[in-house]
């Protein structure tokens, strides 16, 4: 399918338009002023979206001011990122939205640039030198928009005051892990209003007990992966009181019936048959299919008994997804019992949008081109590009509800979810289907938008 053009006599003005409940969360006429000249930068060609050739291609003369204010001007993030919420809420939030919890890696070189450490990078899939962003995307039927970034700054960093002081790191800012920042990112999501049914994440997050636990807490229906040596119980498993010793301490713990095992044996032990294929959307190649087995067990991450091992905990799902190659991942997942295994498969592989749309903010509007060192000039950047991502999404969903057609995936994150204007979104979405075009993906949108 061809891509219409944007369809605008003046893009920038376009742009202007669609910024004005950001620009009114800016506080001086200044900011007000670079701040489209920004988003302009990262829309427009070009290969490289650091501040210098952007100044180039939006602003020649005035690279100093274009990089004062996305590195030094003092201005605040979180009203705007309000305002982001807001307008992703409104292009793809309900009950049928999924939020998306994940990091991406940004290469970098030297030890200056703040939360820079030699790390798991995601990106090159190996420990490299770089910084990790925790992200939250918000996405329904494979429409990402992201929300939120959040640099993960390493325990090292937060007790090193001299490197702190050059990175302007602010002073509240003390150790989290990652899954510590996701869960308090999610209600700020929360509480401005955002809508969804599920929180999804990989591996990293969901072995945690601990951010397992604050899922459940707050009441929300979650699918995470986790790893095959997680240790896990059968459902039916019961609980007796251990007999007393003669002598020595009294038991403090009851005694389970079965003894946990780990998540891989689990599944094997329902055999060969359990392994059942499903397919969950259309791919560029075609059906994306592969085969999972699923059991309800009890997660051996309750309180700790002797030999560290754990008392059963929350009951939930244990699915096994056996792919083409061989490979076998494992998830965990909250639904009730009653859930279908079409469920559970659809749930879990919903996560994929939020890996489109960091290839994307990357590949297309330059998350990893910030040449800056400061911690606020990097989530500056991060959300200016999250900014450049909604207004796309914004263009690509206006432009299936302008053409009443219904639209399904095409591989690049793209979806239906039409709207038919910004303040009518939630009434102008449309469903998937498979005998429908797909929409334009970010790079055909881009490449309709004049230098």
């Amino acid at each position: 399918m061809s891509s219409p053009a944007l369809d605008m006599n003046d893009w920038q003005e376009d742009l202007r338009a669609w910024l004005e409940p950001f620009l009114a969360a800016l506080g001086r006429s200044e900011q007000r002023y670079w701040a489209p000249l920004y988003l302009q930068g990262l829309l427009g060609p070009g290969a490289r979206k650091s501040v210098e050739p952007m100044a180039e291609r939006v602003c020649p003369g005035q690279t100093q001011q274009l990089h004062h204010f996305v590195c030094t001007s003092p201005w605040a993030c979180e009203p705007l990122e309000q305002v982001l919420r807001q307008t992703a809420d409104a292009l793809v939030g309900g009950d049928d939205a999924v939020l998306i919890i994940d990091d991406t890696g940004l290469p970098k070189q030297g030890k200056h640039s703040v939360g820079v450490k030699r790390q798991h990078c995601g990106v090159l899939g190996k420990q490299a030198n770089c910084q990790v962003m925790v992200s939250l995307t918000l996405a329904r039927e494979e429409v990402p928009v992201p929300i939120d970034l959040r640099l993960y700054l390493p325990e090292d960093w937060t007790h090193d005051e001299a490197r702190r002081a050059e990175a302007k790191v602010p002073e509240s800012i003390t150790f989290a892990t990652k899954g510590d920042i996701a869960l308090e990112q999610i209600d700020v999501a929360r509480a401005q209003g955002v809508r969804f049914g599920i929180v999804l994440a990989d591996a990293a997050y969901g072995m945690s007990a601990k951010f397992r636990a604050g899922l459940s807490a707050r009441g929300l229906l979650w699918a995470v992966g986790v790893l095959p040596a997680q240790k896990v119980y059968p459902a039916d498993v019961t609980l007796s009181a251990a007999p007393q010793p003669a002598v020595g301490r009294p038991a403090k713990h009851p005694l389970p019936s079965v003894p946990s095992v780990q998540a891989k044996d689990m599944i094997e032990s329902l055999g060969p048959q359990a392994l059942r294929r499903y397919a969950w959307r259309n791919g560029t190649k075609g059906v994306l299919a592969a085969r999972f087995a699923a059991v309800r067990v009890r997660v051996a991450d309750g309180p700790l008994m002797a030999r560290s091992q754990h008392l059963p905990g929350e009951a939930v799902w244990l699915v096994c997804e056996l792919r083409v190659t061989g490979e076998r991942k494992y998830y965990f997942t909250n639904h009730p019992a009653t859930a279908t295994r079409m469920t559970l498969v659809r749930a879990i592989k919903a996560r994929w949008s939020c890996e489109q749309a960091h290839q994307q903010l990357k590949d297309e509007l330059g998350l990893d081109h910030f040449e800056g060192r400061s911690w606020l000039g990097l989530h500056h950047h991060a959300l200016l590009s999250m900014m450049a991502f909604a207004y796309l999404q914004h263009h690509r969903l206006l432009q299936a509800a302008q053409s009443g057609e219904k639209t399904k995936t095409d591989g690049t994150g793209a979806a239906p979810a039409a709207v038919a204007s910004r303040h009518k979104a939630r009434n102008h979405r449309g469903v998937l289907s498979r005998d429908m075009h797909p929409l334009p993906p970010l790079r055909r949108l881009r490449e309709h938008v004049p230098a």
